[in-house]
């Protein structure tokens, strides 16, 4: 995604998230059969409902198709996908990741 800011040369926004960027994660490897959306979000309600009784998904992103929700156009320069800034900023303290990165659940307790 490209932005300007005050007419400057377009920023470009990496979505794509990185190990640094996160806090402490939940890491689940599923390696039987591939993966997808549904059955990886199957497991990341699953492994959050663990942590918090009413857990709600806040943002997501899947490796495979470059989605992530909310997709939202803010926050670039700071170095971190938008997606995971407004998840943060809105208390997404439960970070569930499955397969190294493949897709990232990020929810409030």
């Amino acid at each position: 995604m490209m932005l300007t800011e005050n007419g400057a040369e377009p920023i470009t926004c990496d979505n794509t998230p990185h190990w640094d960027q996160l806090g402490p994660t939940i890491k689940v490897e599923k390696g039987e059969g591939e993966l997808n959306f549904t059955a990886a979000r199957i497991i990341a309600d699953a492994e959050a409902a663990r942590l918090s009784p009413d857990p709600m998904l806040l943002a997501w992103y899947e490796a495979g198709s470059g989605e992530f929700s909310p997709r939202v156009d803010c926050c670039c320069a700071k170095k971190k996908p938008g997606w995971l800034i407004y998840a943060e900023s809105r208390g997404g303290e439960i970070q569930i990741v499955i397969n190294d990165l493949e897709y990232v659940f990020i929810y409030r307790p």
